[in-house]
This record gives C-alpha cells, structure tokens and sequence, in this order.
C-alpha cells in the first residue's frame, strides 16, 4: 500500500528537516503523515502490500493482543511481522482508535531460519518493548567470517528479552533464545532480507532501524523512564520522538502457499 499524503510546500520541508537535518529535535513532535512521508523518503527496501492486506494484518495484530489482554488505551504505533517463510515483512502502523489503522510504511525482514545448529524458529506472539530487557548499540565489529552481525556501529538493537522458542536442529523442541529485532551485516546479509536467513531474531533494514530510533517508534517505556530522571543512554541525542510512541511487536505467521507479488522488494 502506498500511503497518500497530501502537505504544502512548507510542510514537504519541515517534513524533510526534520529527516535530515541535525536540529530536528527543535521541531514539534512529529505525526503519524509525517512519519508515513518521512518513511517513503528514507526508509529502503520498501514493501506495499495492497489495502485488503494492510487491513489482514491489523486486523489480526489486533486479535492477538486481545487474546494477551492487553488493551491499547490510547493511540500509538504499532509493529508487525509476518515470519512466513513466503512473507518476511514488517509493517509499522498507527493505530488511531477512533479510525481504521493506518500504514505507515513496510520493509522485508528475515526471522529464524531452521536446520542449522544454534538456530531457533522465530517465536510467534506478542512482545514488550521494556527498559527493564535494555536495548544497545552495535559495535560494528566483525566475526570470524567477517560479518556484522548488528551491522553498522552505533545501530540500535532492540531487545525483548528472553523467550522460548523452536530449536531448529537436532531433536527440535524448546528452549530459551533471546528475542531481539536488529540491522545486519550491510554487505552480506541485508541483501538477503526477505527470506529466513537469522538465527531466531528479526533483521530489519538499516535505514528501517534508524527510522525508529529517530522517532522513537516503540520507545513509550524508554521516553517514561527518561522523563522520570532514570538517564536512557541508548536514546539518540538527535532523536525527535513522534507523539504516541508504542512497546508492542506482534510477530505472526500468515502461513502462505505462495509468495505474494507484492512481497519481493525493489531495492
């Protein structure tokens, strides 16, 4: 889906500043148009699933925080994940309450991929972001083979702590793997978002994982703690938090026969 935004001049330039300039911070909290413009602009590769998909998908995010009892209380953003091997995205959303939620933007990932040792199947369900799991920063170093594994330094890695999951070698069954959603080795790895590459977490786009930092996408716990004195070092200085940051991840399987069309991404 490709989200229409209709601005002046003007506002197409606030929007711009307060993308790329370092003094954003100074402007108003940005809003859910701007966002969906500053997505379209920076964010890359970019998925547009058609509307009937856009509603499935929030639709069914929406459900499974219902069967969690979790009630969303007043409007925020929202991620979602589909990990079908036939799939792989992320969408980020709005959700307004009062109105039918709107998309924001939508990126290939890859979740957990199975056979491999040390590999677990990325778990399905709903997910807090908390301060009390502590996200960091990539060091951008490099492993034995000479990739980085968090990408870039200085990338923000989201951490949901400690879940069960698959184990995708061996005998299976479950066991803990700690859940986080991160960049990957600009190189190698993220050339091969859109298919089960990880070893249980979520891989995202790097311009994906700036994006949220920038705006505090999912940050409502970090931004309560940093308001009430407890210093949030891994909150960018430059950062320019949007009005009605969220804390879930909702991870699901669409379970697909066939790759959707509109699931291979233009890069």
């Amino acid at each position: 889906m490709k989200v229409q935004v209709q601005m002046g001049i003007g506002r197409l330039l606030a929007c711009l500043a307060f993308v790329l300039l370092p003094d954003a911070a100074a402007l108003a909290s940005p809003t859910a148009e701007d966002l969906a413009a500053a997505y379209r602009l920076t964010v890359r590769p970019q998925l547009h699933p058609p509307p009937d998909e856009v509603r499935y998908y929030a639709a069914h995010a929406l459900l499974m925080l219902q069967g969690a009892g979790i009630e969303l209380q007043e409007p925020q953003y929202l991620l979602v994940v589909d990990r079908s091997r036939r799939v792989q995205m992320i969408l980020v959303y709005w959700i307004s309450l009062a109105d039918e939620p709107r998309l924001i933007g939508a990126s290939p990932v890859s979740t957990g991929s199975t056979g491999r040792y040390d590999h677990f199947e990325t778990p399905i369900g709903v997910f807090e972001h908390s301060v009390s799991d502590g996200d960091f920063r990539a060091e951008g170093t490099k492993n034995e083979f000479g990739i980085r594994g968090y990408g870039r330094k200085g990338m923000r890695v989201y951490d949901f702590g400690w879940q069960v999951a698959l184990r995708g070698w061996g005998r299976g069954g479950q066991s803990p793997m700690r859940l986080q959603m991160h960049a990957t080795d600009p190189d190698f790895l993220e050339p091969r978002l859109g298919r089960v590459d990880s070893k249980g977490c979520v891989r995202i786009p790097a311009t994906l994982n700036a994006f949220l930092d920038r705006f505090g996408v999912l940050d409502a716990d970090y931004e309560a703690a940093e308001q009430a004195g407890e210093p949030m070092w891994v909150l960018s200085s430059a950062r320019n938090p949007a009005s009605g940051a969220g804390r879930w991840l909702v991870i699901l399987d669409s379970e697909r026969v066939a790759r959707p069309s509109w699931a291979s991404a233009a890069r």
